[in-house]
């Protein structure tokens, strides 16, 4: 598999230099989108990609990019950036709509993708998220999370940190609400019939952050 190319992707959110370098920095930096795109790229199954952002992941998944993709995400901005980036790279099948999870969740079979996104949830909220999405897995999908865990830690306290900047700079729109646990995650997505693979992507980073992988 090729790699991912950070600065090629970057272009398409130009004019914005702020998005653009946002962007290469992150593919350039962070561990998660080339992860991703290792654990999906060989599922052909229609991939739901909760909380999708300005579509970072959509946009290094050109390996996939015969597969059906919807990203959803609160922020109607980062959705339009996240369009607009999407058409200037062709993309046919990728499609995304603004959608508040709180409202309900979105129909779908196939594979879903949940990064960064259950510690901005109450516990409660991130159970019933975690159900819904287990119910969308198909028997050929998984389910793709990217989360910081509770395991009492100094990369931990960390990543609480870096969790709470990215909401005081208003880069996330709500505040983190905790991080799971382990074996609390296993239990929940057990209930929903996945089993669970848990893969550090601590990497050369400070953070507690933890690739997981779900499936039937």
């Amino acid at each position: 598999m090729t790699a991912i190319n950070g600065q090629g992707i970057a272009a398409h959110y130009l004019p914005s230099r702020y998005h653009y370098w946002y962007a290469r920095s992150k593919l350039a930096m962070d561990p998660l989108y080339a992860a991703a795109r290792r654990a999906l790229s060989p599922d052909r199954a229609p991939l739901l990609d909760v909380g999708c952002g300005i579509g970072l992941l959509a946009m290094s998944m050109e390996p996939r990019a015969d597969a059906d993709y919807l990203g959803v995400d609160i922020d109607a901005e980062k959705i339009g950036i996240a369009r607009s980036a999407a058409a200037r790279a062709g993309l046919e099948r990728v499609r995304f709509e603004v959608k508040d999870l709180a409202a309900g969740f979105p129909r779908h079979c196939g594979s879903v993708a949940i990064l960064d996104v259950v510690q901005y949830l109450a516990p409660a909220a991130r159970d019933r998220l975690l159900a819904s999405a287990a119910e969308c897995v198909a028997p050929e999908g998984m389910l793709v999370m990217r989360v910081g865990l509770d395991d009492q830690s100094w990369r931990a306290s960390i990543t609480r940190i870096a969790d709470k900047v990215g909401h005081l700079s208003r880069w996330m729109r709500t505040a983190p609400q905790g991080q799971p646990t382990r074996q609390g995650l296993t239990d929940v997505l057990a209930r929903h019939g996945l089993r669970c693979q848990f893969t550090s992507l601590s990497g050369r980073t400070p953070f507690n952050n933890w690739l997981v992988i779900g499936r039937r």
